[in-house]
């Protein structure tokens, strides 16, 4: 298990740590649904300084990119940024990405921490681009502001116009007399935010001068950044989408752009030609209690048509949520109604429209 510049921080700030993908960090500090609620309300930070950042530069780096990812590159511009999918040749998810333009023929692409090795290899290996690949993830650190309050804090730390920066836009400026930093408008909660990519040696300054804001700030651990981003509907690798979830499926062809051509791109047109099998829906439990990931989904009837993939109890709504992948068949037919086997019993449960919390 490997340390992150701010471990022991954290652990002085009272931080339960845990192994997350392979790291010391820590899922909670004063409570899940304090710490989900001071975000919803005001300003926490997320050390999600796990994530990797792999470069991605050369004259045919957006052939590469457009080939080995299942978004529209050509969409993005220096400034940008774009949430796309690694897909493998199985119909399935190699991984969920962002792609940042940094430059003409310059990238980066943020990938999930447990999936880094396998990303970098799944790139290297589907390399025959005139382009160079570097995986800086031991450089940086991440600390991601979020919540309505995000703007008015880091106005206290920079002279950069944070206020013009659009969401899924960056710009690479000073903050807290850092030079340097990435500043990105983009968050994993659905509110207000933004995501500081910022050089490991700096990572500590730019922490304390948070910190010393006049706007109050709080820490934020892993499990409200679970509960958050469950309420917007969010997908999270491992859980919701993995190698055997197609992206059609998973209610992600908003970043399959089909009328581009990328690795597996034929057979997730025959996929949706075809019809897909069964399709990613948020739930809310109307019996008493929780469904958590793997339970198993039945209809009225007591056939099996699906599984839960993440479920929580939302601090915003005071209500069991969830999501499941559902048997199409049954969806086509209208129904709303489910049953999910929780222990020794079947809680009913009703299909929502995403996201959960507007």
């Amino acid at each position: 298990m490997r340390d992150l510049i701010l471990s022991k921080v954290h652990e002085s700030l009272g931080g339960k740590m845990v192994d997350y993908a392979g790291f010391n960090m820590p899922v909670q500090f004063d409570g899940v649904k304090l710490e989900h609620n001071y975000v919803r309300e005001s300003v926490g930070v997320f050390d999600v300084s796990h994530m990797g950042e792999i470069f991605i530069s050369g004259t045919e780096s957006f052939k590469f990119l457009q080939f080995i990812t299942s978004n529209d590159v050509s969409k993005l511009s220096i400034g940008k940024v774009q949430y796309s999918c690694l897909p493998n040749k199985n119909n399935g998810i190699v991984d969920d990405i962002l792609v940042y333009m940094l430059a003409e023929s310059s990238y980066m692409l943020v990938v999930n921490a447990s999936n880094l090795e396998k990303d970098f290899n799944w790139l290297k290996e589907n390399n025959s681009f005139d382009c160079k690949i570097l995986n800086k993830s031991n450089d940086y650190s991440l600390l991601a502001v979020q919540g309505p309050n995000s703007l008015k804090l880091l106005m206290e730390l920079s002279s950069e116009d944070l206020s013009s920066i659009k969401y899924y836009n960056f710009i690479i400026g000073n903050i807290a007399g850092i030079n340097d930093v990435i500043i990105s408008r983009t968050g994993y909660t659905g509110e207000l935010g933004f995501e500081l990519y910022v050089k490991n040696e700096n990572v500590l300054l730019l922490w304390d001068k948070l910190f010393n804001c006049d706007t109050i700030l709080k820490p934020i651990g892993l499990a409200a950044r679970d509960t958050l981003r469950l309420e917007k509907g969010f997908c999270l690798y491992g859980n919701d989408i993995n190698d055997s979830t197609s992206p059609l499926e998973a209610n992600l062809s908003w970043i399959t752009k089909l009328s581009t051509k990328f690795i597996n791109s034929e057979n997730l047109k025959i996929q949706k030609e075809d019809g897909i099998k069964k399709l990613l829906i948020g739930f809310e439990v109307i019996d008493k209690g929780i469904a958590r990931g793997g339970y198993s989904v039945y209809n009225s009837d007591g056939l099996d048509i699906g599984i839960v993939t993440s479920g929580t109890m939302s601090p915003t709504l005071n209500k069991a949520i969830g999501l499941a992948y559902i048997n199409i068949a049954y969806l086509n037919n209208d129904h709303k109604d489910l049953y999910i086997q929780v222990r020794n019993k079947k809680i009913l449960a009703k299909i929502v429209t995403l996201p959960f919390v507007k």
